[in-house]
């Protein structure tokens, strides 16, 4: 048994989790901003909850999931259009020779 119970450690040659969301953040930079997108939305939306007036509760969290959904939905689609700029246009400019 170690001495240093409830801290985990990584076995030798593997990442922390740390280095492993950085790294997961360089691959693909949108889904941290897509998750920070619905983060926001869902605390602005908590936030006012109480100012919500004569909504029902089950309008006022189906507008939040839906507004949430919306912010996942844009980066996804703003990775999409990246990765094909990325992969097409950007790659075609700098190999015009090769056709």
């Amino acid at each position: 048994m170690s001495a240093n119970k409830g801290w985990w450690a990584p076995p030798e040659g593997e990442d922390t989790v740390s280095q492993k969301f950085l790294r997961k953040t360089r691959e693909s930079p949108l889904v941290p901003v897509g998750l920070g997108g619905c983060l926001a939305v869902a605390a602005y939306r908590i936030y006012r909850l109480k100012a919500r007036g004569s909504t029902k509760m089950s309008i006022h969290l189906i507008h939040t999931r839906v507004a949430a959904q919306a912010c996942a939905v844009g980066a996804v689609m703003l990775g999409a259009v990246y990765t094909m700029y990325r992969d097409y246009i950007k790659r075609s400019a700098q190999d015009p020779g090769e056709k």
